[in-house]
């Protein structure tokens, strides 16, 4: 793989894959390990991809995959609060939404980001995570009801 190539790649998708795997671990160190090792792999792997959006999607899943590989391999321990990750945002409101997205478990988390972030389909939901269409509908269903629920005890219209 050309350099150039791959130094467009990284600046274009560091943000993406911070952010997938910051969704995944709740942890700002653990994402920056998970950009660093996305990236290698690229790297080393220098796949044939056919497009941009195949490049991005490829790099999410190779993220989702290595989260998950991680928490299983060191479970919850390696997490930290999400008061200790400092993310700026234009508005507290903002914030606040960050706050319950990230309270949610990690299975609901992972389907809204993709859906409302990535701007996947449920059926590509279905194949970055490795679960049935009608799973992935069911997540997303689940996912949103937990939001909605979160959203009406603080008191903001979901």
């Amino acid at each position: 793989m050309e350099r150039e190539e791959f130094n467009r790649c990284a600046e274009r998708y560091q943000d993406t894959i911070y952010r997938v795997a910051l969704n995944c671990f709740g942890s700002d160190a653990d994402a920056e390990d998970a950009v660093q090792e996305v990236l290698l792999r690229y790297y080393t792997a220098d796949p044939a991809l056919e497009s941009e959006e195949h490049r991005r999607r490829w790099l999410i899943r190779v993220t989702l995959n290595y989260c998950k590989n991680e928490l299983r391999r060191f479970g919850r321990r390696r997490q930290v609060s999400m008061e200790e990750v400092e993310i700026p945002f234009e508005n507290p409101e903002e914030g606040e939404l960050f706050s319950i997205v990230m309270a949610l478990p990690e299975k609901y988390r992972t389907a809204l980001y993709l859906f409302y972030y990535e701007d996947y389909t449920v059926k590509e939901i279905a194949e970055a995570v490795g679960i049935k269409v009608s799973a992935a509908t069911t997540r997303l269903s689940r996912a949103r009801e937990a939001l909605r629920r979160e959203l009406k005890e603080v008191g903001i219209r979901g």
